[in-house]
């Protein structure tokens, strides 16, 4: 399966951490290649910002390498994904917030969505609605304090706030859990074994979701 993974967002070290979540799903035989939007905002928190974002997304598409299976947008603003699919109608493409809202109807029950600063939560909410999810999400939880650090390093840096947000959630009874914002990419690993619930990565979700398409056509 050959992948084009794109951040829509432009900050390297936020691309190489999608690109290790997705490739630490491969199976043999698979060719997940992660680029940056090739211009935009380093952090996609507006409607202003995604609109900026959508261009440089469309411009790493056009210069990829060779030929390739499917597209995941990983940002969860699935930025740029009507455009995407408007100019590549023959190839499945897929943003991880609708790919980790699959997953997390699959699943069933309430669920919550944990993110890293209090300014992306409303736009993670919205996105929940705009995935018909807006009934059964909890609530969207963050820590209270406005974004301080590099994005590429808050996976890191707030792992205890993140992890407590986290069983604070399942206390509450969350059935699962979905990391939202591509700076995140990758944490579930890290955070699931000590949670009783499924944690949820949308980059991950992406890829077996796009496998799944592409074995049943």
């Amino acid at each position: 399966m050959r992948l084009l993974i794109v951040n829509p967002n432009t900050t390297p070290g936020v691309t190489a951490r999608i690109d290790a979540a997705a490739q630490a799903v491969a199976k043999p035989g698979d060719r997940f290649t992660t680029v940056s939007a090739a211009s935009g905002p380093a952090l996609i928190v507006t409607e202003a910002d995604a609109e900026a974002a959508t261009l440089g997304v469309l411009q790493a598409i056009a210069a990829r390498d060779g030929p390739i299976d499917g597209i995941v947008l990983a940002s969860f603003g699935d930025t740029g994904a009507r455009e995407v699919r408007r100019r590549y109608p023959d190839l499945p493409v897929l943003g991880i917030a609708e790919a980790a809202f699959t997953e997390v109807r699959r699943i069933g029950g309430p669920f919550a969505i944990v993110t890293f600063a209090p300014e992306v939560a409303g736009p993670l909410s919205e996105k929940a609605a705009e995935h018909g999810m807006a009934g059964a999400l909890m609530r969207v939880a963050s820590p209270a304090l406005p974004l301080a650090h590099d994005p590429a390093d808050v996976a890191d840096r707030m792992l205890p706030a993140l992890l407590e947000l986290c069983h604070d959630c399942e206390a509450e009874g969350a059935r699962s859990i979905v990391l939202g914002g591509g700076p995140l990419a990758g944490l579930a690993s890290t955070i699931a074994p000590s949670c009783a619930v499924k944690v949820v990565d949308g980059t991950q979700s992406a890829v077996g979701l796009l496998r799944e398409r592409l074995v049943t056509g």
